[in-house]
């Protein structure tokens, strides 16, 4: 059976849908951080390492996570990985405050949690590079990352509200339940490549064929290629910069309107919304916009300029959001950061599902590594230097990182 609809778009929507729960996933401890301090009698530098774990855990597996989904397709693998998170999301809460070694605990389940979700977006990319063909990868992309802004901005007031009604634990099993019924319906809609679909009408397939890069790599890269290429490194260290901005949203923001603007815990619920809204609108416009530039002008300036331009804005909203005194407008102008480090998120996954064809989970994967090691950082960081220096040198830092990350993609050669 073949259907009128594009089948790969109906691929790209779900994946919107499940890279939106994989961020309420991982965001939800945000929300409920302050819940869990009290109950489990931490700190902020002790919440610090339970947010890092996370990140690192989610880090350390996005290369072999990669390198797994070339080898046994995204389908099968991303099914898995939804399945091992529902079971690490949900393990936090049969923890108690008496529970010997707690804070390891914590730390372990947190960072397993991590393992399983750090195959979304390598086996997201794989799709796109079997999928989706080159001058429509920028909104592709643009669709799968907005699920992190539409995740993130839903889930304040969504895990506010459990948190309130039913405590913080019902906001981990809520999560768990969402995603494990979406990996249920993708293992059904999904196949590894579009001639293996029973849906895909012989035009889409033609279309698909068309227009996958000449010199899209057919064979699997070894990982000496991968590991000597200039431009992945390029592009790796400049998502490590935008790693750890993006992590300040995901970590900390929520906690900073609450205890150092002076937000009450509802007006935090909202107003932590604008970013991840911002997100959700950047990365679909910047992906739009990439593919416009990339068929009027090329990859240079599609991909790359796209790129630099976005990190840059986003450098320059971020450190003049330090010299605003008012909370609210503070957290209008962080938004804007936010949107507009999104703008340039689809031509990091263009341009690596471009480079590594057959390889493009594993070369992805790389880069993603680089982006969540800066996020561990941040996630730990943050707190440190604001409680030595204050939270305006948190956020400067930022700055400075998207800004030596925007300088690097002048230097990519597409």
């Amino acid at each position: 059976m073949t259907t009128s609809f594009p089948v790969r778009w109906a691929l790209v929507a779900w994946l919107f849908v499940i890279s939106a729960i994989g961020y309420l996933d991982r965001v939800n401890i945000s929300i409920a951080g302050q819940s869990i301090e009290k109950e489990f009698h931490l700190n902020n530098v002790e919440l610090g390492w339970i947010f890092s774990a996370f990140v690192l855990g989610y880090a350390l597996f996005q290369a072999p996570g990669g390198s797994i989904a070339d080898r046994m397709g995204p389908r099968l693998v991303l099914t898995m990985g939804v399945i091992w998170w529902g079971i690490f999301t949900s393990l936090i809460t049969v923890f108690t405050p008496g529970a010997p070694l707690l804070i390891f605990l914590l730390i372990a389940a947190r960072f397993l949690l991590g393992l399983g979700e750090a195959v979304i977006y390598p086996s997201a990319n794989c799709i796109i590079a079997s999928w989706v063909p080159s001058a429509e990868r920028g909104i592709a992309n643009g669709i799968i990352f907005s699920g992190v802004g539409c995740g993130a901005a839903l889930t304040p007031p969504l895990i506010t509200y459990l948190l309130i009604h039913y405590g913080w634990r019902s906001s981990f099993w809520a999560s768990a339940v969402l995603g494990l019924a979406a990996g249920a319906l993708w293992f059904l809609i999904a196949r590894d490549k579009p001639e293996d679909h029973p849906w895909v009408s012989s035009p889409e397939l033609a279309h698909i064929r068309s227009g996958l890069p000449q010199q899209q790599h057919t064979a699997r890269m070894p990982w000496n290629a991968i590991l000597t290429n200039f431009n992945i490194w390029l592009v790796t260290i400049s998502y490590f910069c935008y790693g750890y901005a993006a992590y300040i949203f995901f970590s900390w923001f929520f906690i900073y309107l609450s205890s150092v603007r002076g937000l009450n815990l509802r007006e935090s619920s909202y107003y932590s919304m604008l970013p991840f809204a911002a997100m959700a609108i950047g990365s679909p416009v910047g992906g739009w916009i990439s593919d416009r530039l990339t068929r009027s002008r090329g990859k240079r300036m599609g991909r790359c300029g796209v790129a630099a331009v976005g990190i840059a804005l986003s450098a320059l909203f971020i450190a003049s959001s330090t010299q605003v005194d008012s909370a609210r407008l503070a957290t209008v102008v962080l938004a804007a950061g936010a949107g507009a480090l999104y703008l340039s998120q689809s031509s990091f996954w263009s341009v690596s599902a471009d480079i590594g064809g057959a390889s493009a989970g594993s070369v992805s994967g790389f880069m993603n590594m680089g982006g969540q090691i800066g996020g561990a950082l941040t996630a730990s960081l943050t707190p440190a230097i604001a409680s030595h220096w204050g939270w305006t040198a948190s956020f400067l830092v930022a700055a400075v990182l998207c800004a030596f990350g925007s300088l690097l993609w002048m230097l990519v050669i597409l």
